[in-house]
């Protein structure tokens, strides 16, 4: 398995990490389980911007898994290409995550945009 592949594997476990933080963060309890999306609908602060997080994560795991299976199955991209791509991908959806935790607007926007780039110089080297 490449290390792009485990790269998917580690993007799938992001947005659960970002709910888990969020449950955390957000004082939840044993009780709160019986309805968490609507525990976490109500949670204000880190805990509200960790679970956007969590929403956002997935709606970008799809593009970048589809992108680096994609590359490894033209066979037009070199492996350490496909490898540096998907690592910088998952380096910056860790600096999204702190940046919206942390309440960091425009260097959270501007680390969400270069994490689309990763994804479509995943989908120029397939080409």
């Amino acid at each position: 398995m490449t290390l792009a592949y485990w790269c998917i594997l580690i993007a799938m476990f992001l947005p659960w990490i970002a709910a888990s933080y969020a449950k955390k963060s957000g004082g939840f309890g044993a009780n709160d389980n019986h309805q968490p999306r609507e525990f976490l609908a109500k949670a204000e602060g880190k805990a509200a911007r960790a679970n956007a997080a969590q929403q956002n994560s997935y709606e970008i795991f799809a593009p970048f898994a589809a992108a680096v299976i994609i590359a490894h199955v033209t066979e037009n991209a070199a492996q350490l290409t496909i490898n540096i791509w998907s690592v910088l991908f998952i380096l910056s959806r860790l600096g999204y995550f702190y940046c919206y935790v942390n309440d960091k607007s425009f260097a959270r926007s501007c680390i969400w945009g270069f994490g689309v780039v990763c994804i479509i110089a995943l989908y120029i080297a397939a080409i």
